[in-house]
């Protein structure tokens, strides 16, 4: 290894402790890491600091403002009527109802959105004690759902990761956003065929000593018919956008952008609610992370690294076997540190650069080991699961009844999924 290397090394190994001790505002260790690299001249300041400039991080800023005006419709009203109504009727059908509402919900917010997985699981709280459905039944299969689609078209964040960490290893890819998203499906799918499977383990114990919470239900939406119909146009114009990257480049990710300018324009968000809604430490952490993964790959690191595993792996290595190590690694270790992006920009290149030294296609090692970065939760250490476990006073064992087998079928899926919709020979 050569100088270089080794401090970048050293510099990403301080970072991903930076971020685990959680001591720092959230986005303040890649910057760190940034500055330290240019002093110690492993990299450049234009290149430590290009993630600011890529495309994705405008798709990522202009989605996330798309989210929060989606907030202020009536659609939101109705999510909560649906799932107290479904709640009311109680047993298997209104079990598997309720967890298919959820992820159609998460359909519009996204994977991985904090707003959302704890509303859900607010609501799912706050149901009423029932023998037909106890809460506790439904609630952590229900809660994990707000963490899976059921389409997969607000695909906006991990798309853009998949094309900015093959473009760090020197690949310029135009990765299939349909393709993608049927990856995406098949593992909201295995999720979903868990959820099946594991309703007759669940536990049930009261939650709660109180009755729901019915108030909420009566709050009316803040947008009128004629803005909400701009906020729903304005949503299928962001996804044609992204839709259309693939073949029209920059353009597309401007289109996203415009969507948001109309949302402006027609009163649907002021300027200070889409500057709030687009959150600085998220754009802070992706944009500074891209640029630590570019700075590894610079220096020769990221090809280093792949070229050892393929050495060790040899060349019969079946590549379902090693895109699926990869997200067992990136999974678990995005939940030990906090930092989903953080992880998946630092391992996914390297799975990307062990790929080509083996002759085989990366892409679907990139698709599979991003969305894996959301798929670690099998500990109760995350937001998330630390909610779920909380609010469903679930024991330890209960918990991981579920959760476990979760976690692999789903990386299971996931890959197979992968390798089959983006062949690697």
């Amino acid at each position: 290894m050569t100088t270089p290397m080794i401090l970048a090394l050293a510099v990403t190994v301080l970072m991903i402790i930076l971020i685990m001790v959680d001591k720092l505002p959230f986005g303040a260790p890649p910057l760190l890491a940034l500055l330290l690299m240019v002093v110690l001249g492993v990299t450049d300041i234009k290149t430590a600091f290009g993630g600011f400039s890529k495309s994705t991080i405008v798709m990522l800023a202009s989605f996330m403002a798309i989210i929060a005006a989606l907030q202020k419709t009536s659609l939101l009203v109705r999510f909560k009527e649906t799932m107290y109504n479904l709640a009311a009727h109680g047993g298997f059908k209104a079990y598997i109802l309720l967890i298919l509402v959820v992820m159609l919900g998460c359909s519009l917010f996204g994977t991985g959105s904090t707003a959302y997985y704890v509303l859900v699981i607010g609501l799912l709280s706050n149901l009423p004690d029932s023998k037909a459905l106890p809460p506790s039944r439904v609630l952590m299969p229900a809660g994990f759902a707000a963490n899976h689609p059921l389409l997969p078209f607000n695909t906006a964040l991990q798309y853009g990761i998949v094309i900015a960490v093959l473009q760090s290893v020197g690949i310029s890819a135009n990765v299939d956003l349909v393709k993608f998203s049927l990856v995406n499906l098949c593992l909201s799918l295995g999720f979903f065929a868990w959820c099946v499977l594991a309703y007759r383990i669940m536990p049930d114990h009261p939650i709660t000593d109180q009755k729901a919470d019915e108030s909420g239900l009566e709050k009316k939406a803040t947008l009128s018919k004629q803005k909400e119909t701009i906020t729903y146009v304005s949503f299928v114009l962001a996804v044609v956008g992204m839709v259309l990257q693939s073949k029209i480049g920059d353009a597309g990710y401007a289109i996203t952008a415009l969507a948001v300018g109309v949302l402006l324009i027609a009163g649907v968000m002021s300027f200070d609610e889409i500057r709030s809604a687009i959150s600085a430490p998220i754009i802070l952490m992706s944009a500074g992370v891209i640029g630590i993964a570019d700075a590894l790959g610079n220096t020769g690191l990221t090809n280093l690294v792949g070229e050892t595993v393929a050495k060790m792996l040899g060349s019969n290595v079946n590549p379902f076997v090693l895109i699926f190590a990869f997200c067992i690694l990136t999974s678990v270790l995005a939940t030990l540190t906090g930092s989903t992006i953080g992880t998946v920009y630092v391992f996914a290149p390297m799975a990307i650069a062990t790929c080509v030294n083996l002759g085989l296609d990366p892409t679907a090692a990139a698709a599979a080991i991003v969305i894996s970065g959301w798929c670690g939760p099998f500990l109760p250490i995350d937001g998330m699961p630390a909610m779920i476990m909380g609010a469903g006073k679930y024991k330890i064992g209960e918990f991981w009844k579920f959760t476990v087998p979760q976690y692999f079928i789903r990386l299971l899926v996931l890959t197979a999924g992968a390798v089959i919709l983006f062949p690697m020979k």
